[in-house]
């Protein structure tokens, strides 16, 4: 079994490398964004996931630059809203973010979900593939996408090598996002990322408490002196995905990183795990190719 801490990373297809624990902050609110960043920090949290989407890019940027943390020690997401699929408009949300964050770089873009057609999204990740050449970006990938749209974009990145000027120009994937959890595994979408090294993340890892009171998950916590939510945390890690959750209480910000003193036998992760699909956010992942 691999040994985990709270310092443990994946190395990405980019070269560079992204902690296993990540701080959400989806709908956290802008006022208290950098509060809870800060928080996080002081758990020892150095990797934070935000989006465009979110409108608190400013308060994690903030957190950045008040906690005194090395620039270099921080791994910062944001995504490219469905509203700014299209090159230009990409280009655009690029400057948008770098500004608002007040960042030099950003660790990781992923466009956030597979809408707008075909030739946006092959203009989109365009649009990311030059800002990883010009220094803006450093890794990029994508959220929400079903098995369908990664094979386009594969398709994409291929014709983009053709059309400038070889290898490596097209771009490369380095992460892909999704909800995952014993509810809702994916393993076929995990099956596709792990084949060609692409990261795993998953969102929504303690399934927003709508799992907790369940018999396995209830036993696992009993027999491992542990909360539902570090069991569930656990199972994601000991999957191998990056995990994102999220939380503005500071002692559940702190809970939520106290995973690594415990280890989930191989049985016990496996009773955990189900054959449902029963996602509890937005699944873009259903969505047509013309969407």
């Amino acid at each position: 079994m691999t040994t985990y801490t709270l310092n443990s990373t994946v190395k990405l297809n980019s070269g560079y490398e992204i902690p296993r624990l990540g701080f959400g902050v989806y709908q956290t609110p802008l006022e208290v964004t950098e509060k809870c960043c800060l928080e996080a920090f002081k758990a020892g949290y150095r990797h934070i996931d935000s989006a465009a989407a979110y409108r608190n890019e400013a308060g994690c940027g903030d957190a950045m630059r008040s906690s005194k943390l090395p620039r270099s020690e921080i791994f910062f997401t944001s995504k490219i809203p469905p509203k700014e699929i299209g090159y230009e408009k990409t280009k655009q949300q690029i400057e948008t973010s770098l500004k608002t964050s007040g960042l030099d770089y950003i660790d990781l873009m992923l466009i956030h979900a597979p809408y707008g057609g075909s030739k946006a999204r092959k203009d989109s990740w365009k649009a990311l593939v030059e800002a990883v050449e010009e220094g803006k970006i450093r890794s990029i990938g994508i959220s929400n996408y079903g098995i369908h749209h990664l094979d386009e974009l594969e398709k994409h990145i291929a014709e983009l090598e053709a059309e400038r000027g070889g290898k490596g120009k097209g771009g490369v994937i380095s992460v892909g996002q999704w909800e995952v959890h014993p509810w809702c595994p994916r393993n076929d979408i995990v099956q596709w990322c792990t084949k060609r090294n692409i990261a795993v993340e998953a969102y929504a890892p303690v399934v927003r408490g709508e799992r907790f009171g369940e018999k396995a998950l209830v036993s696992l916590a009993q027999k491992y002196g542990k909360t539902e939510a570090q069991i569930l945390l656990r199972w994601s890690l000991q999957k191998g995905y990056v995990l994102l959750p999220k939380s503005v209480t500071p002692s559940r910000i702190r809970e939520n990183a106290a995973i690594f003193d415990f280890e989930i036998s191989k049985e016990d992760l496996e009773q955990l795990e189900t054959n449902e699909y029963a996602p509890v956010c937005w699944d873009p992942v259903k969505a047509g190719l013309d969407d």
